[in-house]
């Protein structure tokens, strides 16, 4: 069974024909949920594929793509939206769909994709470049707006993380579980920073970090942060689950700038209590969304990872 994803799904230049076919049989406009719907039916796209989000979340993929690929038709004069929510072809579009009873061409398509726009294309075309190439067709598949964007952030985040990940391997113990700390507290851990206490050191018994979540410090969530060149096995695991019931703790993170190996894992499903975090990139994704999304609950590692 193929597993849909964005990269799977039908470029925004793909939804300009279907488009243009379905609102041709409507002369008198329709509704643009109806004109997505009807676009997503032409392409063949299956209640997965409808249900694939933009990375940012904002909206499903395919009405973005059908929306962009409105947004070139009335660019080029052949559609229009005489009221919000209502999309209708104009005098120019029924000619232009008459014209061109066959389907249309890659060329046509990309036309009506990229030359239509007002603004210049991000990079120069070369001397030697093809007439398709220099009319603005692009000879590879075409993303929105909102999905270029949103691949320029997640390549600036994964080189963030590998650059954090690099300076971490340089500092000392004590600066790496502090650091952790001071996230995790940035993350909404804790009322105030004295709630988190770094506990790491010799005889620390497997414990680096303890946050307490109220101001009794009746419950508290136990930390392990460690830098790890290979892959974290289940030996450590089990050693921290140790390390926990000594405490008579209920709650337990693991952080690592690496990763586990897949009987780690499966020992912190088996047991109650654990949560592994890996690479420590995802507390930077987890801080970034922090940041760009409205309603994040600051505990949600804490209090989300070990309702059940």
């Amino acid at each position: 069974m193929t597993t849909t994803t964005p990269a799977t799904l039908p470029t925004y230049d793909r939804f300009i024909e279907p488009l243009l076919r379905f609102l041709a049989g409507r002369p008198e406009g329709a509704p643009a949920r109806e004109a997505h719907e009807a676009a997503a039916d032409a392409l063949g796209l299956d209640a997965a594929a409808r249900q694939q989000p933009l990375s940012s979340g904002a909206q499903l993929i395919y009405k973005n793509r059908a929306g962009w690929a409105h947004d070139r038709l009335k660019r080029a004069g052949l559609s229009d939206s005489p009221r919000r929510g209502w999309w209708q072809l104009t005098e120019a579009g029924r000619r232009f769909v008459a014209e061109h009873p066959a389907p249309l061409t890659p060329e046509q398509l990309g036309t009506l994709a990229m030359v239509h726009l007002d603004v210049q294309r991000l990079r120069p075309v070369a001397p030697d470049a093809g007439p398709d190439e220099a009319a603005g067709v692009p000879p590879q598949p075409i993303a929105s707006p909102e999905e270029r964007l949103g691949l320029a952030l997640e390549e600036i985040r994964r080189a963030v993380v590998a650059e954090l990940l690099d300076t971490l391997a340089t500092v000392t113990p004590a600066f790496f579980e502090t650091l952790v700390l001071d996230l995790l507290h940035r993350m909404g851990y804790g009322a105030n920073r004295a709630d988190l206490q770094r506990v790491g050191g010799s005889g620390d018994a497997g414990i680096d970090g303890i946050i307490s979540l109220d101001r009794l410090g009746l419950e508290k969530v136990y930390v392990q942060a460690k830098r790890w060149q290979g892959t974290v096995g289940r030996p450590e695991i089990q050693a921290f689950y140790g390390a926990l019931a000594g405490q008579r703790a209920k709650k337990g993170v693991f952080i690592t700038t690496s990763g586990y190996t897949a009987q780690a894992l499966q020992f912190a499903q088996s047991v109650e209590g654990i949560v592994l975090v890996d690479g420590l990139g995802r507390l930077v994704g987890w801080r970034r969304d922090n940041v760009r999304r409205q309603g994040y609950s600051g505990n949600s590692l804490c209090c989300n990872e070990f309702s059940g």
